[in-house]
This record gives C-alpha cells, structure tokens and sequence, in this order.
C-alpha cells in the first residue's frame, strides 16, 4: 500500500522546454515581426510620416470627443444653473478625454512607453504639480497686487458665504486642473513631441504656441492685446516641459492661474467670466494697464511679469530635461 505523498515527496512537474535549434529562430524571429509591424509603420523612419501620425491622433480624439458628448447630451440638455456649471464640467472632461486616450493608442502603434509624451502616470499629480500650482497663484498674485499698487484694480467685496465658499473653490479647482490637462497636453503633450522630431523643440513651440492663441481668439471679450499674452504665456509653458521634461509643472501651474483668476481674484480669464466666484472687484484705468475685457492676462504688467517668471524658472531649473527619458 502506497503511503501518502507530503509536499516534500510530491513529484514536482517539470515546466515544458525551451524551443531550441531553428524552432527557438522561428519563435523569436514571429515575436520580433510582431512587435516590430506597427513600429516599421509608424515609427520615427516608419511609412507613416509625422503627419500622418498627427492625423490618425487628431481623428481618434475626433471620434473620441464626439463619442462622450454624445453620451452625455441627455443629461446636461437644460442649459440653466448648477446644471450648466456640471454641463460645463462633463464637456472639460470629454475634452481631456479626447485629448489624452488618443495618446495611449499612439505609444502602442509607436512601441514607446505613454510617458514620454508628457504626462507620466508615476509622477501624476505630484511635487512638480504642485509646485507649479505654487509658482502659477504666486505668479498671479504679484500681478494683481501691482494693479493694485498702481491703483488700477480694487478687491471689492466678498459676495460668497458659508458652504458656497468650500464648494465654489473646489468646483473651480476640479474644474481648472481638467483645463490644464486638456490643453497642456493638446498643444504641448503628442503633438509637441511629435513635431519637434521633425522640426526641432523651439520652432515647434513657436507654431503651437501661436495655435494656442487661435484657439483663445473665440472667447468672448478677448482682444489682439490679450492673444499675445497667451502666446507669452504658451512659450512660457514650453520652457517649463523644456526644461521639467514633463507636463505636470505646466499642468499646475495653468490650472492654478485660471483658477486664481476666475475664483479667488474673480477677473476675467481670456475674456471669460464665470459665475460662483468669490469676490466683486472693480478696474480703473486704460485697457492697457487693466487688460480691458480680457482681464490681467491682457495688462502691459503681464507681460512683465511673465518675463520675470520665465527668468526666475529658467535660473532654478537650468538642465535640459526634455527627451531624455527612456524609449524617446
């Protein structure tokens, strides 16, 4: 009679073998062409040209933003209230959306890792975010003190209390940090890298910089004066993945100069102005020094203070980051 077999004495099953000979070439020569198809396609000296990389990235996020607007038209249908502001939410997040899943799509057809178009996961909403959230309200926050100073902007009253204070500055911050993902990634996350493969970093940061004012151009109240500041604002944004490597110091700061100005401030953003903000300010003076209709961002101080920014930045970050992680 057979005694029982413990663990120790159990026979152990022997793993299949390795293909050897010309069965371990053919193997891996099958695994090669597969992971080396889409690459030949669309890899930096793939068939496809950047253009036509651009063009695939541009028709996925078409689709893709057309696909969750449609989803969600039922339900933000009634344009009126809190329902416009969640209208207003929902349609950011379908922008970011659009913007950022096409990208996953295009590291897989480019054998590259997703991170290296700007927005790496491991570092998603860490120290660079937030110093950059730092760097944007600090940065703000000196431009409207020196309107001030100069007696050209006056804080008003507060118009918000209680609970609407909390849950108005979360909405707006929720809100913002979609925006700075959406168009940071836009102009300076796939199409960014993929450009400048070809053209080179800073003439590409020149054209998207440009095309980020064009998409500013149909706000409401916004002026030629206050399209330059948005060019400014985009090359400074540049400098930042320039010399960051990566999106996420832009992200928070981008997110948080809006924020400032359409909560805490409660100026006009590009010509926009929203409801729930906290204060009723007042401007005095000439467009020039005020921004006029398009607020802070069209001011002559802007200008000034975005320069000095952007000197400050480039002294404290001074190595070039961009390019230089793995599977670029």
């Amino acid at each position: 009679m057979n005694e029982p077999q413990t663990p120790e004495s159990a026979p152990v099953e022997k793993s299949l073998p390795e293909p050897q000979g010309d069965a371990a070439s053919e193997t891996a020569a099958a695994v090669s062409s597969e992971k080396s198809f889409a690459q030949r396609m669309f890899g930096d000296n793939g068939l496809v040209t950047a253009g036509g990389r651009l063009s695939a990235y541009v028709l996925c996020g078409a689709f893709t933003l057309y696909f969750v607007m449609w989803l969600g038209a039922s339900l933000f249908s009634d344009g009126h209230g809190v329902r416009r502001l969640w209208g207003e939410m929902y349609e950011e997040a379908a922008w970011v959306l659009g913007a950022v899943m096409p990208a996953f799509l295009m590291a897989r057809l480019e054998g590259r890792e997703v991170g290296v178009y700007g927005l790496p996961r491991q570092q998603a909403f860490g120290k660079m975010f937030w110093i950059g959230a730092l760097w944007g309200l600090a940065s703000l926050t000196v431009l409207i003190l020196v309107l001030r100073g100069v007696h050209a902007f006056y804080f008003g009253a507060v118009v918000l209390h209680g609970a609407r204070v909390l849950k108005f500055a979360l909405f707006w911050g929720v809100y913002f940090v979609l925006v700075g993902i959406f168009e940071e990634f836009l102009f300076r996350g796939y199409t960014m890298y993929t450009l400048s493969r070809v053209m080179g970093f800073w003439p590409t940061a020149v054209v998207l910089s440009l095309a980020f004012a064009v998409v500013h151009w149909r706000n409401t109240g916004e002026t030629w004066v206050g399209l330059l500041g948005v060019v400014a604002i985009g090359l400074f944004f540049c400098l930042t993945l320039y010399r960051t490597g990566n999106l996420w110091f832009g992200v928070g700061f981008h997110a948080f100069w809006d924020w400032g100005q359409t909560y805490l401030y409660s100026v006009p953003d590009s010509g926009t102005m929203e409801i729930g903000h906290l204060m009723r300010p007042s401007f005095h003076g000439p467009d020039w020094l005020t921004g006029g209709t398009v607020g802070p961002e069209a001011s002559v101080l802007c200008f000034v203070v975005i320069a000095s920014v952007s000197a400050v930045f480039a002294w404290r970050y001074r190595e070039v980051r961009y390019g230089a992680g793995k599977n670029c």
